[in-house]
């Protein structure tokens, strides 16, 4: 794929996967390592081999029973699902970005973030939430894809669905759904257990993560993330303006639909097994644009490696940084996201000066 792009081009990509793909190996790693009860590679090591292996092809030494369940069920599931969301919420932001041509858009202008959220409490509020640990994700999916609907009905007239009109549908949808989430929050403030439970849902975090979560999400995601591969020159046409597009043969109407739905699943997916987790889809793509370019077939997959990369290092420094109270993963990724986006709205207020 970067055997057409220009030679510097290939250089940057192939050092940035250089860099990026051995530390996502390490702190992946590492992330499974560290915690409650500290673990040496080796004993990782065991029981992947021992899971993955039929016990007939080598000689693996056995690990403790206890080992057993940190490491296959607690740990891994874990950090995997931290890869997917990354990635998910990474690429989601990397399609908006271009879409709407602006390096401050994010998975949520859309409304599926509140969505999803809205979706997710009532799920803690009826209860079905204790039912299965499928029901939360699904209903929190289930919401997501009721709010783009909605937010795309409100904003479509004859067929066509002007991005400006798109993003003001998608913040007044988002703000009432928000607003409705807090309503039902407040009503239920007196049961300290739900309450709790949505607000610590709503800051987002990863733990109690298992192969549940990965299996209900790793379909969404990488069905998210082939298709805006396959679209990516479409997005490379839009950063020219809709005309242009048009006029090189796009079917603007039907390729906004598909990306904008792309990044809705994505974005859902992320959500639902993760809560409310902002900045990954604002700063990732955006640096990853900085340092390789505007090209979308090269700004898509990495934005999925460095959102994963991302989100793994940020869920390791939440568990890790005051034990054995665990910080809320929403609230890392915005204290790490945060001066990033005051860093380049001044750097476009300069620009606009200029």
């Amino acid at each position: 794929m970067n055997s057409a792009l220009p030679g510097h081009l290939r250089l940057r990509t192939t050092a940035f996967y250089g860099v990026s793909l051995p530390v996502l190996l390490v702190s992946a790693v590492t992330a499974v390592a560290i915690g409650s009860t500290p673990l040496d590679w080796h004993t990782i090591l065991h029981v992947c081999m021992a899971k993955a292996l039929p016990a007939a092809w080598a000689e693996i030494p056995a690990a403790s029973p206890a080992d057993q369940v940190i490491v296959w069920l607690i740990r891994i599931p874990r950090v995997i699902v931290a890869m997917l969301v990354g990635a998910g919420l990474a690429t989601a932001g990397a399609i908006l970005q271009g879409l709407f041509r602006n390096p401050l858009a994010e998975p949520s202008l859309t409304g599926v973030g509140p969505g999803a959220a809205l979706g997710a409490v009532l799920a803690f509020i009826t209860g079905w939430s204790l039912r299965s640990p499928s029901v939360l994700p699904l209903l929190a999916m289930t919401g997501a894809v009721m709010a783009l609907a909605l937010v795309y009905a409100m904003a479509t007239r004859g067929g066509v669905t002007p991005m400006s009109t798109l993003l003001l549908a998608g913040i007044a949808i988002g703000s009432l759904l928000t607003a409705v989430s807090s309503l039902l929050l407040s009503l239920n403030i007196v049961n300290w257990q739900i309450a709790q439970e949505i607000v610590f849902w709503m800051m987002g975090g990863l733990e109690s993560r298992t192969w549940t979560h990965v299996w209900l999400s790793a379909p969404f995601i990488a069905l998210g993330l082939a298709v805006s591969l396959l679209k990516a020159r479409e997005l490379d046409l839009f950063l020219q303006g809709e005309e242009t597009a048009a006029s090189l043969g796009v079917n603007v109407e039907a390729a906004k639909r598909l990306l904008i739905l792309t990044a809705a699943i994505l974005t859902g997916a992320s959500v639902a097994v993760a809560g409310m987790i902002g900045f990954v889809g604002l700063i990732v793509p955006h640096a990853v644009r900085l340092v390789l370019g505007p090209a979308h077939r090269v700004v898509l997959p990495a934005s999925a490696v460095g959102g994963a990369v991302f989100l793994v290092l940020c869920d390791l420094l939440a568990r890790t940084v005051h034990p054995p109270t665990e910080i809320r993963l929403g609230v890392v990724t915005a204290l790490c996201g945060g001066p990033f986006f005051l860093a380049l709205l001044l750097r476009r207020y300069r620009e606009i000066s200029l």
